[in-house]
């Protein structure tokens, strides 16, 4: 994984997981790479993997089962979207809207777009 300067790397690894848990590829109730594996996978010190996985138990989307490693809370992935929808409109929307007004993109220019693309 190549990891950006614009957040913490535990950050980056925990939205990586996060993308996971959303796309489907660990459900609720599944378990997940042990901390160790996940290191080793994305090539970070261990700690920063603890980090990652700490701050992922503290928002309630893997729990861990003592001596079988870290599961999936059930319901994250729904917990997750609504998060990032969330911090979408928020933050992301307001600034494509700027950017929309000036430089004169209408909507009727995103929806011809966004035809293009299905």
């Amino acid at each position: 994984m190549i990891f950006s300067n614009d957040k913490a790397i535990y950050v980056q690894m925990a939205d990586r997981l996060c993308d996971e848990i959303v796309a489907g590829t660990y459900k609720d109730d599944d378990r997940i790479p042990s901390v160790r594996e996940y290191a080793v996978m994305l090539q970070v010190n261990t700690n920063t993997a603890v980090k990652a996985f700490d701050q992922l138990a503290r928002d309630g989307i893997i729990y861990n089962k003592r001596g079988l490693g870290y599961f999936v809370t059930a319901g994250a992935s729904k917990e997750i979207k609504k998060a990032r929808k969330r911090e979408f409109m928020k933050q992301t929307l307001p600034e494509l809207f700027r950017q929309m007004r000036l430089l004169d993109i209408t909507i009727e220019d995103v929806e011809k777009e966004w035809e293009g693309l299905s």
